[in-house]
């Protein structure tokens, strides 16, 4: 069976702090988020929304993406969300779905 990897963009409020991501288990990782399971950025921010999200077959290609957009300008990943989230929707309720 074939993985399936992503890249993630968390917010704490639309147009808020944001935080970028990569996992091969999208719900797992951003329970840990939500929950604080995981001490650091997240949980000190309170970015907990699940904005975008980028699936990957290919675990470099999907590790060369989340550090592409890391050193990317905070307009162009604002513009990123908006283009496919303009509500800043939380994803995550389509994914656990």
């Amino acid at each position: 069976m074939e993985k399936t990897y992503h890249v993630y963009i968390l917010a704490s409020a639309r147009n808020g702090t944001l935080y970028v991501g990569v996992t091969s288990d999208l719900p797992a990782r951003i329970w840990q988020h939500r929950t604080g399971a995981v001490p650091g950025f997240t949980s000190r921010y309170r970015v907990h929304r699940l904005v975008h999200i980028e699936a990957f077959n290919d675990v470099n290609e999907a590790i060369l993406r989340e550090k592409r957009i890391k050193k990317w300008r905070r307009s162009w990943k604002l513009e990123l969300i908006e283009r496919n989230n303009p509500q800043w929707l939380d994803l995550f309720e389509r994914i656990n779905a």
